[in-house]
């Protein structure tokens, strides 16, 4: 199991569109994927729970990965929570 901490940087926080993403990458991974933000955790791979999370700019998210993968999912999502534009 590995856990990061990412900070969003996208001045829209992760709205529809990185959140479409995030699970996009989420999904090809077979790992267990887990976001994190102020003590409430939802499936990294469910659209719903991860618009549900409203994360906004400048927001903390705690990404765990858990089995096959779990490294290169960790890091692939930390790049979308990351990424400062509107296009991540």
């Amino acid at each position: 199991m590995i856990q990061k901490v990412f900070t969003v940087h996208n001045h829209m926080g992760i709205h529809a569109r990185p959140a479409t993403k995030l699970v996009q990458v989420a999904i090809t991974f077979p790992c267990e994927i887990i976001l994190e933000k102020d003590g409430k955790r939802m499936n990294g791979k469910s659209i719903m729970g991860v618009m549900s999370m409203a994360a906004m700019f400048q927001d903390r998210l705690t990404v765990t990965a858990n089995g096959e993968g779990e490294a290169e999912a960790i890091e692939a999502i930390g790049e979308i929570i990351e990424a400062s534009h509107e296009e991540a």
